[in-house]
């Protein structure tokens, strides 16, 4: 069984749909909270730590029930359909809190929908990517889909992530945080229902093949995942590398906000941030699909994971450099700098994949076992880790910097003292540094999976197999 023009078409609508409700929720969850509702930045973080911690753990549960689910539709669409109902109105309620909801109470309804939105997000997450090898078993067209899949995962990340600041404002008739407060709500009902149309569409559109026997999905345990990456010392290294680039990535995106609101600053300060995601968006996309097949032409893929963090950190010291000197509010000295992040980021995310990939042939070598499940579901897991302590550095670092919010009613954006802004300069550009260079030592000294060494295994693996 194949994907059709139009099943590729709904799979990535359905990728779109997916990716503006996660980008909606991880950039933004902080800055509403905090900013418009009130909360402090070091329990928010921590809740959002708390509940990606929970997610992570429970990534494997939700894949075993999936994995016995028996229905006439199959066992993953009415996951996908049923998971994104619940999770739309989770997303609306998220962002539409009730005015008379404050203290405790506040608290508790954060925790709770916050929780309740990784679950439900979950419930419909793991059965989409699971279709692919589901519908299709010719490996060229696992990838085909798979490329369509992340691509308009990217597409829909970045269609959230450029306009939704702006449409807040724009919806919620000024810049106020009564009306951002507004605008929020119309703006997570519109993604809400989109998400809801996209994935219909998907449900609708695709099939699931029927299955002749029980089969069952392999779903490592927690304990399995540990017991087989340390066991795998390759596989060890890049996740930890994973988890260090994305740490540093988590940091900025959700410092980012809060950089162009009051260091920036003015007016259109959300008209600054569009733009600089816009240009972020395009140079990822571009690095991934032009540059670097360009690079991989005349340097071998360690080298140039090697060049892109130190590009990314030349990146990250220039936008510091900016900010020192005066020039935080010159648009387009900070997207050039800027550049350097995103483009290498978009390369780093390409190579982390084939390299972990590697790291299955390396760990059936050693131990004669292939764990491609195991070995990613552990990536998942522990990034999933990683970026919930980013968040929790990032709500602790905003209180301890000082940084104030907003009159509720004036629509005055408050004003910080130097100290908070040079310390929100540092935690925006000094701590990822400090993540990429870790990264990097960590990569020189202990990656063995050279390109010629990729090649070695591979030989040796289709000489067993032959055998």
């Amino acid at each position: 069984m194949k994907f059709t023009k139009s099943q590729t078409a709904a799979y990535g609508l359905g990728a779109i749909g997916k990716d503006m409700v996660y980008a909606l929720s991880s950039a933004y969850v902080m800055y509403y909270y905090n900013q418009i509702l009130g909360i402090d930045s070091t329990f928010v973080g921590f809740i959002l730590m708390l509940a990606r911690v929970f997610d992570a753990v429970n990534d494997p549960f939700m894949g075993v029930i999936v994995a016995k689910t028996r229905t006439k539709w199959g066992k993953f669409r009415p996951w996908i359909l049923s998971g994104t109902v619940l999770n739309a109105f989770v997303l609306y309620a998220l962002f539409a809190v009730s005015p008379s909801l404050s203290g405790v109470g506040l608290r508790t309804y954060f925790a709770v929908i916050y929780i309740l939105w990784g679950v439900t997000y979950t419930m419909m997450d793991i059965p989409y990517w699971s279709l692919i090898p589901a519908v299709t078993k010719e490996p060229q067209e696992r990838e085909a889909i798979s490329v369509v899949g992340r691509t308009c995962a990217g597409i829909g990340n970045a269609i959230v992530t450029v306009f939704a600041m702006r449409s807040v404002q724009l919806i919620g008739g000024g810049i106020s945080v009564a009306q951002e407060r507004r605008g929020f709500a119309y703006v997570a009902l519109i993604v809400a229902i989109v998400f809801v149309l996209f994935e219909l569409i998907l449900f609708l559109a695709i099939k699931e093949p029927a299955m002749d026997k029980e089969e069952q999905m392999k779903t490592a345990s927690i304990k399995e995942m540990f017991k087989a990456l340390f066991e795998n010392d390759q596989a060890m290294v890049v996740v930890i590398t994973i988890v260090l680039i994305n740490s540093a990535l988590y940091l900025t995106s959700n410092l980012l906000i809060y950089f162009f609101k009051y260091d920036v600053g003015g007016a259109e300060w959300a008209n600054s941030h569009m733009i600089f995601n816009m240009v972020g968006g395009a140079a990822q996309i571009l690095a991934m699909m032009a540059l670097y097949p360009i690079l991989r032409k005349k340097m071998s893929n360690e080298s140039i994971f090697k060049l892109c963090l130190m590009l990314e950190i030349t990146g990250y010291a220039l936008i510091l450099i900016a900010c020192l000197t005066g020039l935080a509010n010159n648009m387009l000295v900070i997207c050039g700098a800027g550049l350097f992040v995103f483009l290498a980021n978009g390369i780093l995310t390409v190579l982390t994949t084939v390299f972990l990939s590697a790291t299955v042939d390396y760990g059936e070598l050693k131990t004669g076992r292939r764990e491609e499940s195991v070995i990613f579901s552990m990536q998942t897991f522990v990034v999933k880790l990683a970026s919930g302590l980013a968040v929790f550095l990032c709500g602790i670092g905003l209180d301890v910097i000082g940084l104030v919010g907003d009159d509720s009613t004036e629509g005055v954006i408050a004003a910080q003292s130097a100290s908070t802004i040079f310390g929100l300069r540092v935690l925006m550009t000094v701590l990822p540094i400090i993540g990429l260079f870790a990264a990097l030592f960590l990569f020189k000294k202990k990656f063995l999976l050279t390109d010629e060494q990729i090649h070695s295994m591979n030989r040796e693996l289709a000489e067993r197999h032959e055998a």
